[in-house]
């Protein structure tokens, strides 16, 4: 039996000594040495971390004074999980937009710990203030940068190189203007703690594998595994891309842990040459025959001290992930989410040809933000990336030229990079692509946060090539790092500013994809909003011209035309949208406003009760029927909607005055104020109410009080100038319009009804 056997180094011509062969084996094509050794760079991990924190923060500090913008108002301001009366254990039962995940308009975006974090930030802060989210994206991203370090430092092996490559592998990271939607846009928090999660497990899961020297493990620790897979389970419910944790544990297991090259395993007797170097067998045909089945059974017999641990910890790992995706799936009603062909419409395309050739495409692009970011939008969905129909479409050279580069980066890693390259040199896209499920976006750069790192790596590891092959160049290389790393700063720094506003970032977008459907209705939306109703139509109708299909673009323009009295264009804009999508409750609402506008009363109800088919709980739709049964003199009907809808919504603020039933109307409105006394809207249309009946003392206790309650509304003192000028108090009556001119110097209504009085009062004057 043999005891000992001796490796020679080929590549030094020095041997080392394994004391058994049941001890792990060695490597043959690199010295044996301690893993722990410590390189003889002069990069400080202090230093280095210190440098990298900083320049993360530098990069995105003048996104901290920025606003909520695009999803923020949804997954923020208007995410019911954020308030304080609301049970934190509804985030695990909710979708990140805190809807029901087994509702079918949810997303499925299962990501509690996000919203935990968001719910903390409101906590901690006091409120929902933009500037406490920003700041903590802005400092996970340091710390995830910084994470960085040590994680780089493993993959890249211990030699002289390791901290200077880490450190520039971790800086690129830290100024990438890839990552500036994931930190300047406050949703994108999932992809920041995803990521720190994410890095957190490697490392624990990493640190259960350690051996000492060149040696395979042949034991590890279970307490550590399992914490990486807590960790695991922690970044999956961030967002979902946490799981891949696992695949990249399992290469780092097998390719650099226990140095499995898949090359040589196709090799004649491969686990003898590779483990025990060259053996030269005995004359003898009987001896030779002997000696080769001793090795054999020894070879095999020691291979079993480090496959056996190898083959556990790739079942907990295997078990864990089908565990975790399992329990994902269940939560999310065993059914993937549904999306519309304008998110991502490559997953409509109509034949495998095209969906195979728009998805490379895709591909293709991803690698270029990552490697050029100067194309940068919020969205890129609705036409920004028009489909490739045709083999004659040059686009095509962009697909076979990414192609081309990765097979070369796979050839040169798996035939010439030493073996802890080539667990790397997969990995930059393999959390962005998605091969199984049909997702709802063309290309996010929030999803790029994490594939980045394997990006940042191979752009290091070149760099350290070209300073080995090229010496004599290496300030010149140094001086090309520094300004690569200089203009990507530059370049975040631009881009998160604008990330400041939502008209800024839209504009912006809009540069970058114009044929973006998208891009324009939310340049609408936002002047629409500002008050810039010329601006808004024109983009709802650019919007409309590059989809012809945009039904929620056709509703709002619809909306504008209406309060302009442009009544026949707005209902035929919402009988559109409603015939391409004819549950579109609001769609249904609006046309009903419009028809009984028109003074199509049947019509108009038919619409309403559509809506309310459609969408059971829609207090507003509730209001509208009851103003238009109001029109049309069916005052109990009128009663019956209206309590629907205070019913639904008790915080419902809109007041009617029901003619000839005024005693009901009075009775809902102070049952109204017994739920809300500080609501000054519900003090302000009880008021008019009473007024148009003469009961001016009671109107006038609840105009001072809806004052009182709110001061800076004109509205309420034009109308107390109303109430008086028929009470007949002229003095107070100017004194309440010129209040209301004070507030808003061009609001027609109380100018006119300031000149109307003072006539009054100079026809008394003259008449005495």
């Amino acid at each position: 039996m043999l005891t000992a056997k001796t490796i020679i180094d080929h590549n030094r011509n020095t041997t080392t000594t394994c004391s058994s062969l049941k001890s792990p084996t060695c490597r043959r094509d690199q010295p044996c040495r301690d893993s722990r050794y410590d390189d003889r760079s002069r990069v400080s991990w202090t230093w280095a971390g210190l440098v990298v924190a900083a320049a993360s923060v530098l990069c995105f500090a003048n996104s901290i004074d920025g606003q909520f913008v695009f999803d923020d108002s949804e997954a923020i301001v208007n995410n019911g999980d954020l308030k304080a009366d609301v049970p934190w254990w509804n985030t695990f039962k909710n979708d990140f937009w805190g809807t029901r995940l087994t509702h079918n308009t949810s997303h499925k975006s299962y990501r509690p710990l996000t919203v935990l974090s968001f719910r903390m930030n409101a906590l901690l802060s006091g409120g929902l203030h933009p500037w406490s989210f920003h700041v903590t994206n802005v400092l996970l991203h340091a710390v995830v940068s910084v994470l960085t370090l040590p994680v780089f430092a493993i993959l890249l092996g211990s030699d002289q190189w390791t901290r200077a490559t880490a450190f520039v592998c971790a800086l690129l990271f830290a100024v990438h203007p890839v990552h500036t939607e994931s930190v300047a846009g406050v949703v994108g928090r999932a992809d920041l703690l995803c990521a720190l999660f994410f890095f957190l497990a490697f490392l624990v899961y990493a640190r259960a594998c350690q051996t000492s020297g060149c040696c395979r493990p042949s034991t590890f620790s279970l307490p550590f595994v399992l914490v990486s897979l807590l960790l695991c389970g922690a970044s999956m419910l961030c967002k979902e891309q946490g799981v891949t944790v696992i695949g990249l544990c399992s290469a780092y297991d097998i390719i650099i842990i226990c140095r499995v090259d898949f090359i040589e395993l196709l090799k004649p007797h491969s686990l003898i040459s590779s483990d025990y170097g060259k053996w030269s067998p005995p004359q003898s045909p009987e001896h030779h025959k002997l000696s080769e089945v001793s090795l054999l059974t020894c070879s095999f017999g020691f291979l079993q001290d480090w496959v056996k641990p190898l083959v556990l910890r790739h079942v907990i790992l295997l078990t864990a992930a089908v565990v975790m995706i399992s329990a994902r799936w269940h939560l999310m009603g065993s059914s993937p989410p549904t999306f519309q062909e304008v998110d991502n419409p490559a997953s409509f395309a109509n034949t495998f040809y095209e969906r195979t050739i728009n998805y490379n495409y895709l591909y293709s692009l991803n690698a270029w933000l990552l490697l050029a970011p100067v194309w940068l939008c919020f969205d890129w969905s609705m036409g920004c990336v028009p489909l490739i129909k045709s083999v004659s479409d040059m686009r095509i050279l962009a697909v076979l030229l990414f192609w081309l580069f990765l097979c070369g980066l796979i050839l040169a890693a798996l035939f010439q990079s030493p073996t802890k390259e080539r667990s790397i040199a997969h990995h930059p896209f393999s959390t962005s692509i998605e091969f199984f499920f049909r997702v709802g976006f063309v290309i996010a750069e929030r999803v790029l946060y994490i594939p980045s790192a394997g990006f940042c790596l191979l752009v290091a590891l070149g760099i350290k090539r070209l300073c080995l092959s090229f010496g004599q160049y290496t300030r010149v290389i140094h001086l090309c790092l520094g300004y690569l790393v200089f203009t990507s700063t530059l370049r975040c720094f631009q881009r998160s500013a604008q990330w400041h506003s939502e008209e800024i970032l839209f504009k912006a977008g809009a540069q970058v994809c114009p044929l973006n459907a998208k891009v324009h209705y939310n340049i609408a939306k936002n002047a629409a909003d500002a008050g810039f109703r010329e601006l808004a139509i024109s983009e709802y109708q650019e919007a409309i011209r590059l989809n012809p299909g945009y039904d929620q673009a056709m509703n709002n323009l619809a909306n504008i035309l209406k309060d302009q009295g442009e009544l026949q264009v707005a209902e035929r804009l919402l009988e559109h949208a409603i015939s391409i999508r004819s549950d579109f409750a609001a769609a249904w609402m609006n046309l009903g406003i419009v028809q009984a506008s028109l003074k199509k009363y049947h019509k108009a109800e038919t619409s309403y009760l559509t809506a309310i088919q459609h969408r059971r709980r829609y207090p507003d739709c509730y209001y509208n029927l009851g103003n238009l049964y109001l029109d049309v003199r069916r005052f109990e009907d009128a009663y019956r909607a209206w309590r629907n809808a205070t019913r639904l919504k008790p915080t419902h603020t809109s007041m009617i005055c029901i003619l000839g039933e005024l005693d009901k109307a009075e009775t809902v409105a102070l049952e109204a104020l017994q739920i809300l006394p500080d609501e000054p809207s519900l003090h302000f249309n009880l008021a008019n109410a009473l007024g148009k009946t003469g009961r001016y003392s009671e109107s006038e206790r609840h105009f001072v009080e809806a004052i009182r309650l709110n001061p800076s509304t004109p509205s309420y003192y034009t109308n107390l100038g109303v109430l008086y000028h028929r009470w007949k108090k002229y003095t107070q009556a100017e004194i309440a319009y010129s209040q209301a001119l004070k507030l808003n110097p061009s609001m027609k209504s109380a100018r006119d009804n300031l000149e109307l009085l003072r006539r009054t009062i100079a026809k008394q004057y003259m008449a005495t």
